[in-house]
């Protein structure tokens, strides 16, 4: 059965826009490399591409304003405008990114987008400027007045393209023949000879020696990889050239030229594999199997239909759960019975067959952190800018693999210590200079997989953070209490900046001042049961990393109970475990403190914390299991009644009219049905810092 004409319109539009931003991230990145290396022919290359396909695909979906815009963009950008403005090309560029940007957005609200007059007023200013083209004259001719048609078949301007795709640049020649050579026929066969000297005749008029006798110009398309200036030396011949017109050939924006680029790319691709492989039959059938391959190679696959998968894997490892308590229960029962080591084999290749399949799913939704990075160096640049900074991005792990719904998460807490990085951690380049710095700072973005967990670092080489000055201002806006400042430590400090209305900033401006953004982070990093971490060195820089969980599906915990109440937490928050009897307990400041090896270890009880009902206070026993739990850079006992075990748990969100509590993170069903509540670590940290401050921990 056919989809109604509607579905299958609001389907396209789907894709559209999923390609479209895709789109807007290359031409940021074109961009960008354009503003580094304003002739890369290359780039400029990429970047017309992108917009002839924005084009095409917006005007199939029927967005006129954004075709019409992609349109006019795509008159600018010609090899003879970049030479000549191609300082400004590259602001065209990122400023058609941000436009195309925001009409995407309007679309997708449907509501009409904004009037894009300032992207209009730039491509008029940069058509109505001079286009370069290097003329050289003879004794008393001016360059420019040689008439000159280069009028080109359709099979010429084909051949000039894929000369400028294989990277060799294209002239156009005009030579003016000098009036008092007598010999006009051997004058344009000499001028012949230089041509082919140069590199690849394209196209050359007139085309042999008989015409030649009446003609007073030679007008020739060249593919060479030599530079303007020496195709002109080269073709100036005292006594036979009087005067030279030479100029970069434009390539015609047809779609045949456009399938011809394609193809020649595709063509490019598969030679590139078979080089590394083993060699091709043909490349007629080449251009065929790399099409077929760079198409049939992905799948984009909805991420609700893997989240589902996902739920199914989960219930299949409770499913496993329960199969090993009632195969325990057998064994009990029936220890000599025969078939029970076919029952153990069956359900050992059964777990094996899960536990791939549970890696095969959970690596469907991983992600390389570079789809995350990719979006950086605009917003450094951008900053930079708008505080008069030169500041410059290396990024580093952009293969690390996360999952996407973690990485989506990640990216608005990432946003603001980049942000804040340029703005409060890189100096002025007059101070950077004071301080025997290079005059650039550099912002480091890297990510790499520590034991079950993902750092996402962001570091600066900038003037650090006073952990003095922070105190002091965090007294100053009435956060703190003097005497709470003087308690907290160096590390406890630095962790004021992501307290909500905290800034730094000495006046508020479009980056920065306000005191939000920062405690973005934090609140983002709870809500992914991760921590963030601060190290700094004055006149150093700062490092911040945010450590996430590889996924949320899943987690390896450690069981426990406390007051009747099973209770897990995740394994890679535990430091040790350890049995103290209760004379070892003291009492300072109202506080349980445990001395631990020389250090003193603040404690923590479950049935002390608000919000948790269930926990019940038992009778106080003689010897009591302590998990030793690190959270950052603190570190607690949790006083438990007995020890579970370790258990692989698939994580299960409650609703909030059944745990209003934020100390628990979630809830898992093992396989006996018993529900496990599962801690949420860093609220457990905040909850009881507030109430009695964790100043003694180890």
């Amino acid at each position: 059965m056919s989809r109604p004409p509607e579905d299958r319109g609001a389907e396209l539009r789907a894709l559209f826009f999923e390609s479209a931003y895709e789109i807007l991230q290359a031409l940021n990145e074109g961009g960008l490399q354009l503003e580094s290396h304003p002739g890369d022919e290359e780039v400029l290359r990429g970047v017309r591409r992108s917009i002839h396909t924005l084009k095409g695909d917006s005007a199939a979906c029927g967005f006129s304003g954004l075709s019409e815009l992609a349109h006019e963009l795509e008159d600018v950008l010609t090899p003879q405008i970049v030479e000549s403005r191609g300082a400004k090309i590259a602001e065209l560029v990122l400023a058609a990114a941000d436009t195309f940007g925001s009409m995407l957005a309007a679309y997708e609200r449907g509501v009409e987008p904004a009037p894009v007059t300032p992207l209009q007023g730039m491509i008029k200013a940069l058509l109505a400027g001079p286009v370069a083209a290097t003329e050289i004259t003879g004794d008393a001719e001016v360059a420019s007045q040689i008439p000159a048609q280069f009028a080109w078949t359709e099979y010429e301007q084909l051949m000039i393209s894929e000369a400028v795709h294989r990277g060799e640049a294209v002239f156009n020649l005009a030579l003016r023949v000098d009036a008092n050579s007598s010999m006009r026929a051997a004058a344009f066969q000499l001028i012949r000879n230089v041509l082919h000297g140069c590199g690849t005749v394209i196209a050359l008029r007139p085309e042999d020696n008989i015409t030649a006798s009446t003609v007073e110009v030679v007008e020739a398309a060249v593919a060479t990889h030599l530079d303007e200036e020496t195709v002109a030396q080269r073709c100036h011949i005292p006594s036979i050239v009087s005067g030279i017109r030479i100029e970069r050939a434009a390539t015609a924006q047809t779609a045949e030229h456009e399938l011809l680029n394609d193809l020649l790319e595709v063509q490019e691709h598969l030679a590139h594999a078979e080089h590394a492989e083993a060699p091709a039959a043909s490349s007629g059938n080449a251009v065929g199997t790399a099409v077929a391959a760079l198409t049939e190679s992905s799948l984009r696959v909805d991420a609700a239909r893997i989240d589902a998968v996902m739920n199914l894997v989960g219930e299949l490892i409770i499913g496993r759960s329960m199969l090993n308590r009632t195969l325990t229960e057998f064994e009990k029962q029936h220890a000599r019975d025969p078939i029970r080591n076919k029952l153990s084999d069956a359900m050992a290749f059964q777990s094996r067959v899960l536990d791939e399949l549970h890696k095969c799913v959970l690596k469907i939704r991983m992600v390389p952190v570079e789809h995350l990075f990719r979006r950086f160096p605009r917003v450094v640049r951008d900053v930079a800018k708008q505080c008069g900074k030169d500041v410059a991005l290396e990024v580093a792990g952009q293969n690390t693999d996360l999952d996407k719904g973690i990485l989506d998460s990640l990216a608005e807490p990432l946003m603001h210590l980049v942000r804040n990085a340029v703005d409060h951690g890189i100096e002025p380049a007059d101070e950077r200079l004071a301080s025997s710095k290079p005059a650039r700072g550099t912002v480091f973005l890297n990510a790499f997989h520590q034991g079950t967990q993902v750092v996402v670092e962001v570091r600066d080489d900038g003037r650090g953070v006073d952990a003095a000055k922070l105190r002091a201002q965090a007294v100053e806006k009435g956060i703190l209490k003097p005497d709470e400042a003087q308690r907290l430590s160096d590390s406890e400090a630095l962790n004021l900046i992501f307290e909500p209305g905290f800034s730094t900033a000495a006046a508020v401006t479009e980056v920065s001042g306000r005191g939000v953004g920062m405690d973005v982070v934090r609140s983002v990093m709870d809500k992914l049961k991760g921590t963030v971490h601060v190290t700094t060195q004055i006149g150093k820089g700062t490092t911040i990393q945010m450590r996430t969980p590889l996924t949320l599906a899943s987690i390896q915990t450690l069981l426990f109970r406390v007051g009747g109440r099973l209770f897990a937490v995740p394994l890679s928050s535990v430091i040790e475990i350890t049995r103290i009897n209760q004379n070892e307990i003291h009492m300072v400041d109202q506080r349980e403190i445990l001395r631990l090896r020389n250090q003193l270890l603040t404690l923590v009880r479950l049935n002390r914390l608000d919000h948790i009902h269930a926990v019940t206070a038992l009778p106080l026993k003689k010897m009591s299991f302590v998990i030793v739990i690190g959270a950052a850079e603190k570190r607690f006992g949790l006083v438990v009644d007995s020890l579970v075990g370790e258990e692989e748990l698939v994580i299960k969100a409650l609703p909030n009219d059944i745990v209003s509590s934020d100390l628990v993170s979630g809830a898992s069903i093992l396989g006996d049905g018993t529900v496990v509540l599962i801690l949420n670590v860093p609220a457990v940290v905040a909850r009881f810092a507030k109430a009695l401050p964790l100043g003694a921990t180890a």
